[in-house]
This record gives structure tokens, sequence and C-alpha cells, in this order.
């Protein structure tokens, strides 16, 4: 796509024109596709998995202990909008494809955007609930989800039941520079409706700390220097990257401050901040919403027709992960 076709899907506000102005200089954030010529950044990040989990092997190791799977902000294990319609689930198929393979999987749930402190109180007493029957668990938490358990593993111990090793996908460790923007007096154009979004909020029962405590300045200030790794406990993560989101897509504008402030990302979380313990590579061509397997049906069958294959099956994924944790020995 040439500069002035980037110019005229420009978002209207000053800072996007901006923002666009800059990313036309970078191949990444002007290209369809990410390729490893275009932007370096990528594989100066890790390991690059572009076709590995686009298709489920006929064979995946069963680990040991159960698997929590720890939901991100506005996350939810269930959810049923009418007594007659089927629920929704956060981990759309993912809970039933590890169980078909003889997993045991908790899906608990925590306050949709409550603090990470609130949060984590909540995914302890599940594990209290739940789980002290067996000799330990893993955690496999997509995004805030990541930092609720490091924030249990740290500051709320001693746990009903060992966590012998987690797993973060597309966690904010670093914070999200979007969380930034958001917060931004000078420079958000959301930032006046915020008052009467967290009124909202509140008015609904839910919390709104979760915003400000993904903010890159939270994070890198007041989490992580308080939040120190278990030794006990081993961590892994991966990352994610994607090209820029289609004209309508609401990770379009989230994307492009992220790609100028970050680099590389999946539409809210930068490859860079994913980075956790022993980091296993960044998904290429993978969004926020693809890893917990809501991804554009449409949008795939119109690439399928014109030929592009799928790249990223997340049933796939998670049964590569509890792969791996049966072969580390959990």
């Amino acid at each position: 796509m040439n500069r002035s076709a980037i110019w005229r899907n420009a978002p209207a506000s000053p800072l996007f024109r901006q923002l666009y102005r800059a990313q036309c200089h970078r191949s990444f954030a002007c290209s369809t596709y990410l390729r490893r010529e275009h932007d370096p950044r990528i594989k100066a990040l890790g390991r690059e998995i572009s076709d590995d989990y686009a298709i489920i092997r006929e064979k995946y190791e069963t680990p040991k202990y159960p698997i929590v799977l720890a939901h991100g902000l506005f996350g939810f294990a269930e959810l049923r909008l009418a007594p007659y319609f089927p629920a929704v689930e956060y981990w759309h198929g993912i809970r039933d494809a590890l169980t078909a393979q003889g997993a045991t999987v908790l899906t608990p749930t925590v306050p949709p955007s409550s603090s990470i402190a609130d949060r984590a109180a909540a995914l302890r007493s599940a594990l209290e609930a739940h789980a002290p029957m067996h000799e330990a668990v893993t955690i496999v938490a997509h995004s805030m989800g990541g930092l609720d358990a490091r924030y249990m593993l740290s500051h709320l111990a001693p746990l009903p039941v060992r966590v012998a090793a987690m797993v973060t996908v597309a966690t904010p460790h670093r914070g999200s520079a979007f969380a930034d923007y958001l917060l931004d007096e000078e420079v958000s154009p959301l930032h006046h409706y915020l008052p009467q979004l967290y009124q909202t909020f509140e008015k609904a029962g839910l919390g709104t700390a979760a915003f400000s405590q993904l903010t890159r300045r939270y994070m890198a200030k007041e989490f992580n220097p308080s939040t120190p790794d278990q030794p006990d406990v081993r961590y892994f993560s991966y990352g994610a990257a994607v090209e820029r989101p289609a004209l309508l897509s609401p990770f379009r504008h989230p994307h492009a401050v992220m790609t100028q402030a970050e680099g590389p990302n999946d539409g809210l979380v930068s490859v860079e901040s994913s980075h956790w313990g022993t980091y296993k590579g960044t998904l290429l061509g993978v969004s926020h919403l693809d890893l917990i397997n809501w991804s554009n049906r449409v949008g795939w069958t119109v690439r399928e027709w014109m030929g592009i294959k799928k790249n990223f099956n997340a049933i796939a994924f998670y049964l590569d992960i509890a792969d791996m944790l049966a072969k580390e020995g959990y």
C-alpha cells in the first residue's frame, strides 16, 4: 500500500496523523505482511513462529498437573447472554480440547476490570476451592491474567496448592503504550470520557483500577520491582505480532499507537512487553483475540478463497503448551 493510501485511511486525530507519518517510514506498519526482512526487530526479540500451530497434530503428551486457565481484562470463564442461548466461552474451545487430550483444566473467573490485587485474590480463592486435592497445578494465562498470577505467587503465599510452572501468553509484563495513551489527557481524545466510563463501570459493579495499572510507568515503577519471580516456579512466555489491522477493526488505532511506541505487537500488547522468564517465541500474524480462538472467521474464509492459508490454530497452540509442560515434567 502506498503512502497516500495510508493517509486516506488514517484517523482524523492529529496524534494519529503524526503516528501514521512516522510509521510510513517503517515497513512493519505499512506492509501487508509481517516479514523478517522488513522488520528485524521481530527476529531480535526472540524465536519467530510462523506456522508451527497451523494444524492440530495427531499426538500430544498429557500434562501431569491440572492446568489453570487465567483470563485477561474483561474476561470470564463462561457467559450466558440469555437462558436459551449457548454460553460464550472466553477460552473458546480450548478447555474442551485440552480435556479431550486427558488434561484436567480449571477455568476460574476473576473480576473483569478490577485491580491486579483483587483479581489475584479471586484467582487464589478459586484455587482454594477447586485445587487443594491436587499435588500441584500449572497456570496458563492470557494477557492481564499473567499479571494476576504473578501477583498471587509473590504476594498471596502460602497458596492452597503448589504452582509448579506458569505460561503467559501476550501478557503486558512491562505495561502497554495504549494504556498510557488512553490515560494521557494531552493526547487522548477519549480521556475526557473516562469519568463517565468509570461511573458506568461502578454502577454495573465493575472495578476500574485495571486501566491505570496496565500503564508502562506503573509496571516499571511499582508492580515489577515489588513482584519478584518465585524460585520454585518455572516461568515461560509467548508474544504475538500482527500486521496493521483492517480499517474497521477495533484494534487498528491501538495497533498504530503500539507500533509507534513499542514496535511489533498483537494489537494491544507488544512483543517486548510479552517477554518474561523463558521466552518461547513470537507468533507471527496472530492478534490478541486470535490467541484465545476468537478469530475473525469471515475474514479467514475470504482469505482462504483467495488462496491464503490460515497460519494459526489456537487449539493447536494450547495443546502444544500442554505438551511442552508434560515434557518438562509438569
